[in-house]
């Protein structure tokens, strides 16, 4: 090998060298650099005539397109946990652990046991005193849940809008990212902190959206949906929201925009097509799927259950029996009911056998057109049937002989007077009862029953499903009836006349809140299923408790599963690409000790050249 080559060879070493030090000295800076993926020299041999050499081919980052994708996956369900389970945690708080001071049954028991004490001294105004306390109690607390529950719900709006714009400002500066990895004209250690940036704006709006990213030639990323949406090419899509302000109970969502209650969430993609994510469902992980599952389903149904106890709690109090009679026509035999008290919401009950199967219908008042027809079984069996009473109890009980078929008659034979008959000779049905029940108007009407708990403006809650369903954040709106509260003494007079010390209202009160059974609206949320509560409204209320706190607990527990999901893929990812500071310095030796021969041969070919100059 000649001088020269040997020459040629040293200085090469001495680059390589000097290369492999700049990457080393990178990555050591780096090393607790959160996204920064370790970085090493790629050499190749140079053959030449009588010798080779080395020389620096790239710069080699690490990285794995599959363990990238299930990074981003991890980081898109935990984002979806964590949001979850920080807001049910909150709403943990609200409702209180079952047992303490001011939770909900504690109340509930509170107002039971005032009931219970007013029983034995119904002329005591003490007495009195404290069960219209106790009930202003639970009324309250009932309201305070549901401004809690709505405040929560204006938060996640908050959230979203937050969420929206860094999704917004991290797909525009990986767009500015994927348009400089295009340009060749990069040296290796900017397209690698390049790369670096890239995966960290992945990362972060993976945890926002469930996204999938692909890899170009080039690194560039494309990303989509998991349902397939492009949000970014070459160019980026937009993410808007507008928040619809202050929300209630009554503000839903709507794909319908005349009729939608809360913020629009959509999406322009970069071919200007306009998305209604929420609609669509093209949502299914990440922060802002979470956010939009607890605004739109998991705290509704956290509403929808406090008003169907509220809603049960008037109910049993006021609700007003009036018992069908006997009645018939040549061979038919049935019942005769007067509906002449139903108000809108109110209903009356059949109960009949067909075919030796015993069946029960509820038909219920409903005057509002939009909201008819109304035919559905409920999980319970029972059939409900919503009819207009407006245009008479003629064409009302017309309309409902033609629903429940020809073995069964129905008809207006006087005045507000509904007959339900069987088939007579046919023998293939027989009518077993025919109730009618309504709210009670007023607190001194002759009856037993008592308006004690009323709507707005002292309105008494009949359930009405007439314009905005009157069940609809009734929690929020629940008090204690003001004439009550300004004379105590009608929790025990149902008349004018009847005496102070007559027990007789406040045991109905207590025996309608024993034994009255309620069901409520089946509802239905992504992560808890279908669920619907029923019994009285003590039943109702626990199962209430108990299903707000099995949500909680789940949702802990799906946060604590992607946590150490999460911690696992963190792992990985600083196996593959993380920096050893131990090894970097070991290579350090080795960059030195080859630096050293290779000066050496400089000083040696430097000495032989100064030999030869002298000869």
């Amino acid at each position: 090998m000649s001088l020269s080559a040997s020459l040629s060879n040293a200085l090469s070493g001495m680059g390589v060298n000097q290369r492999g030090l700049e990457v080393l000295a990178r990555n050591v800076a780096n090393a607790g650099t959160p996204g920064y993926h370790s970085q090493n020299q790629t050499l190749v041999e140079r053959a030449g005539d009588r010798s080779s050499s080395v020389r620096s081919s790239a710069i080699q980052r690490s990285f794995s397109e599959s363990l990238q994708r299930h990074f981003n996956d991890s980081r898109s369900a935990s984002g979806y946990a964590d949001t979850r389970a920080e807001f049910l945690s909150q709403l943990e708080v609200y409702f209180g652990k079952p047992g303490e001071d001011n939770s909900l049954d504690t109340l509930y028991s509170t107002f039971e046991s005032a009931l219970q004490a007013m029983a034995t001294t119904p002329d005591s105004y003490a007495s009195r005193a404290s069960v219209l306390n106790a009930a202003g109690a639970l009324s309250d607390r009932l309201n305070s849940l549901s401004s809690g529950i709505q405040d929560l719900r204006r938060d996640t709006e908050s959230r979203i809008a937050s969420a929206v714009e860094g999704l917004n400002a991290d797909l525009t500066n990986l767009r500015d990212v994927n348009n400089r990895l295009a340009e060749v004209t990069q040296d290796n250690g900017a397209r690698a902190a390049l790369l670096d940036e890239r995966d960290r704006l992945v990362a972060s709006i993976s945890e926002v959206i469930d996204v999938r990213a692909t890899y170009r030639a080039d690194g560039s990323a494309r990303l989509l949906t998991r349902s397939g949406v492009g949000i970014l090419d070459n160019t980026a899509s937009v993410f808007s929201f507008k928040s619809a302000g202050i929300l209630s109970a009554t503000s839903t969502y709507s794909d319908d925009p005349a009729r939608n209650g809360v913020g629009s969430l959509y999406l322009k993609t970069a071919a200007g097509l306009p998305l209604d994510l929420v609609g669509q469902g093209i949502l299914q992980s990440g922060k802002l799927g979470a956010l939009i599952e607890l605004r739109d389903s998991t705290l509704v149904q956290a509403q929808g259950q406090l008003d169907d106890v509220a809603a049960s709690l008037a109910l049993a109090l006021s609700s007003v029996t009036v018992a069908g009679t006997a009645a018939a026509s040549g061979a038919q035999t049935g019942f005769d009911v007067d509906v002449s008290a139903l108000k809108p919401g109110d209903h009356f009950d059949l109960s009949y056998t067909e075919g030796g199967v015993p069946k029960t219908v509820r038909v219920v008042r409903v005057d509002d057109a939009s909201k008819l027809p109304m035919d559905s079984v409920g999980l319970n069996g029972v059939r409900t049937i919503g009819l207009d009473f407006s245009g008479g109890i003629g064409a009302m009980a017309t309309a409902l002989d033609t629903a429940l078929g020809a073995a069964i008659s129905v008809s207006n034979p006087s005045g507000s007077v509904v007959r339900v008959l069987d088939d007579g000779g046919g023998g293939t049905t027989d009518i077993n009862s025919l109730d009618a029940t309504h709210a009670a108007q007023n607190v001194q009407d002759g009856t037993l029953a008592l308006p004690l708990f009323v709507d707005t403006a002292n309105a008494t809650f009949t359930n009405s499903l007439d314009g905005i369903v009157q069940k609809t954040g009734f929690a929020a709106r629940i008090s204690v009836n003001a004439q009550v509260k300004v004379d105590n003494t009608l929790l025990v007079k149902y008349s004018a006349t009847a005496s102070l010390g007559d027990a007789s209202r406040v045991n109905r009160m207590w025996d309608q809140l024993s034994s009255l059974q309620f069901t409520g609206d089946l509802s239905a949320t992504r992560s808890m299923g279908q669920t619907q509560i029923a019994g009285t409204v003590s039943s109702m209320l626990s199962q209430t408790l108990a299903y707000q706190g099995a949500s909680v607990e789940k949702a802990q527990s799906v946060q604590e599963t992607r946590k150490l999901a999460a911690e696992t893929m963190d792992t990985r990812m600083k196996e593959e690409y993380g920096v050893d500071v131990n090894k970097e310095m070991a290579r350090l030796m080795e960059f030195q000790t080859a630096y050293a021969a290779n000066a050496r041969v400089l000083s040696t070919v430097q000495d032989l050249l100064k030999a030869l100059m002298q000869i």
